[in-house]
């Protein structure tokens, strides 16, 4: 047998080294004075007796009489005794003792067995000794099924857990007091600003002050100028008077003569008599500063109470939150701002500088508009031009409110936003429901083509009449229009006439032309001209006011300028005609064909109604197989913006159409008996 004597002599500090030094590098498990004691190798590693011993039991270990290192496969030769007679690592055990010491206190032995290490289950969150345990956590075959590992590891890990979550805080606390410090700085920079700025406006009203005290100061100067140039006049009137004088009294001592002296007594009478004028001076010495004389000074006082303010914000952004209300594509929204301060109260001042920056999913920016309610709430209004994913960041002073970025989707389908009717004839009822009519104060005329009436509605749908005449007679009245002078003109296709009622009910005047064929819509100009659409002859005509005859232009066909099976009539900004069959198309005042709305988009469909807003927006409900829906057009390039779908209550046969100045559509379903009310903008 070879004997090896190894000596190892090491300076062993506690700080030196990890656990992995008390771990087998082959069954990965920890050094024990039982089944993974410590075994060294004259090769120098060290492997656990349980290891040694699986190797020694392989096939040609026992026949060689030795086996291969499992660190650095250097043969080993196996001694007479088996892998027992191997000797211990004495430095593993000596690092198993200062471990075991220093780790006494933390990890208890069970209380019945001294010599058996706690374990942990990770599966059951539980410590346990495996001795005196019996089901999962005993010595049976469940234990395979929970995860157990040594309690020391489980302290390990949980100490690097444990330290892992106390660096995060101590980040955390650190980025926090560098916030809190940056926020001090800013503080700081606004107030110096904020002093400049008082300076700055405090020096702008000195300095107003300044030049007025000059002003006035140099009206005095004038005032006093202008006097004492009038008083020294005076003073040298009354010089070159005393010189005369004195020189009228020269010699007179020497005259002997008595007339002269009675001459010059005489004329320093009239003399004296004169100098009365010069006696009292010509100005006076008043002057007086007022400033009581009107309001300025109090004014002034008042002004100087109320000028500038100094406002500051408690809004604290972590807790201010924003609500995106659901949005479609094409229609403007709304999204609301609320702010709160550090104790959730919610703010009742406006004036935060709240940023807003709203992207499309590509990446491009949104126009937004924030509007301040002044209390403590802010809207953003904008409009998402396509349907998709939006993101929309929030900031109070620089500083992202709850939850920002926001993510909504803008929906492709615009639903309407009310609804009434339901097939039938009673009040609440509609039968064929063909034109609609909205007037200036919001009353709604519902042509009811199967009732034989007009159904006069309120903006909240309250019924406030019944019309019916000989304007609705035969299931027959197929066009509706306002007049400016807030009548209302029927087109009956069956009669041929033209009616013309007060919202009453009571006939103004009926008409009709021997060229009607089927006259099918109508609508009013500017000058208050009549233009009747006949669907049988193909035409286009113009009446007055009072029903005479003016004017015809179109006919039967597919080129420009001529009809097919036309639905529908309405007037342009400058009195256009436009007219709606397959396609829509645009005539000056006076008839003649000016060009032809988005004719790309001609296909197997028709127009059922048509109408412009006087905002630019062309409206017009088309049905073809695919679906019913509502064309939102620009009037001067004539593309198509895009349509309303009314994806959850799909249109079926959509008809009349009008307008309210607030871009909302009134649109007549006549399929489902109904009318609907969408918003365009």
């Amino acid at each position: 047998m070879t004997s090896s004597t190894l000596v190892e002599t090491v300076s062993i500090d506690y700080e030196d080294f990890s656990e992995s030094f008390l771990t087998c590098g082959t069954c990965l498990c920890t050094y024990d004075g039982q089944e993974h004691t410590p075994k060294l190798l004259p090769c120098s590693h060290t492997v656990c007796r349980s290891c040694l011993e699986r190797i020694a039991a392989g096939n040609g270990v026992r026949d060689a009489g030795s086996f291969r290192c499992p660190i650095c496969r250097e043969t080993i030769p196996l001694p007479r005794g088996g892998v027992n007679a191997l000797p211990p690592s004495f430095l593993v055990n000596q690092l198993l003792d200062l471990m075991s010491r220093q780790r006494r206190e933390v990890i208890p032995k069970c209380s019945l067995h001294s010599t058996q290490e706690l374990l942990f289950c990770e599966t059951c969150d539980c410590v346990f000794c495996r001795l005196c345990t019996t089901g999962a956590h005993g010595n049976g075959t469940e234990s395979g099924q929970h995860t157990v590992i040594p309690f020391s590891i489980a302290i390990k890990r949980m100490s690097e857990i444990l330290l892992y979550k106390a660096h995060l805080c101590i980040s955390k606390l650190n980025k926090a007091a560098e916030n809190v410090n940056e926020e001090i700085t800013k503080l700081d920079s606004t107030a110096d600003e904020t002093f400049e700025a008082i300076n700055r406006s405090v020096q702008e009203i000195t300095a107003a002050i300044e030049q007025r005290r000059c002003e006035l100061i140099e009206m005095v100067k004038k005032l006093r100028n202008n006097k004492k140039k009038i008083l020294v006049d005076q003073l040298s009137i009354i010089e070159s008077e005393k010189e005369k004088v004195e020189q009228q009294c020269n010699g007179l001592q020497y005259q002997v003569e008595v007339r002269n002296i009675t001459n010059r007594i005489s004329d320093l009478n009239k003399k004296l008599d004169s100098l009365n004028a010069v006696m009292e001076p010509r100005e006076n010495a008043f002057l007086k500063y007022e400033c009581e004389h009107n309001s300025a000074s109090s004014d002034i006082e008042k002004s100087l109470r109320e000028f500038g303010r100094v406002r500051s914000s408690t809004t604290y952004p972590a807790l201010c939150c924003a609500a995106v209300e659901p949005c479609s594509a094409h229609l403007e929204s709304t999204a609301c701002v609320t702010t709160y301060d550090y104790h959730g109260t919610p703010q009742t001042d406006g004036g935060d500088p709240v940023v807003i920056d709203l992207r499309y999913e590509n990446g491009d920016s949104v126009k937004t508009h924030l509007l301040d309610r002044n209390n403590g709430t802010y809207d953003i209004n904008f409009l998402p031009e396509q349907p998709g994913n939006y993101k929309l960041n929030v900031t109070v002073f620089d500083r992202p409110i709850k939850d920002s970025p926001f993510h909504f989707v803008a929906s492709e389908h615009i639903n309407p936003i009310s609804q009434y009717g339901l097939r039938g004839s009673g009040d609440l009822h509609f039968l064929q429901p063909v034109g609609i009519a909205v007037s200036k104060s919001g009353d709604i005329f519902v042509l009811d083509t199967g009732n034989s009436r007009i159904k006069s509605l309120t903006s909240d749908y309250e019924l406030i009449r019944h019309v019916s005449n000989v304007g609705m007679e035969e299931r027959s009245g197929t066009g509706i229009a306002l007049s400016l002078k807030n009548s209302l003109f029927i087109a009956n296709w069956r009669s041929k006439y033209i009616t013309e009622i007060d919202f009453e009910g009571s006939v103004i005047q009926k008409f009709t032309h021997v060229d009607f064929v089927e006259p099918i819509d109508l609508a009013i100009n500017s000058k208050g001209q009549i233009l009747i659409a006949d669907n049988g002859a193909c035409s286009v005509f113009v009446f007055d006011s009072s029903g005479c005859f003016l004017s015809r232009f179109g006919k039967k066909g597919t080129e420009n300028g001529a009809f097919n099976l036309i639905s529908s009539v309405t007037v342009g900004p400058q009195d256009e005609v436009v007219v709606s069959d397959s396609r829509i198309q645009v005539f000056s005042a006076a008839g003649k064909f000016l060009r032809e709305i988005y004719p790309e988009g001609k296909s197997k469909g028709h127009h059922g109604g048509i109408v412009y807003d006087g905002k630019g927006n062309l409206l017009a409900t088309r049905c073809e197989k695919s679906g019913s829906f509502i064309q939102v057009f620009s009037y001067q390039s004539g593309n198509l913006q895009f349509v309303i779908d009314s994806h959850d209550a799909k249109l079926k046969r959509p008809s009349g159409l009008d307008i309210t100045d607030n871009h909302h559509v009134y649109v007549v379903d006549l399929g489902n008996d109904c009318i609907k009310k969408f918003r365009y903008r």
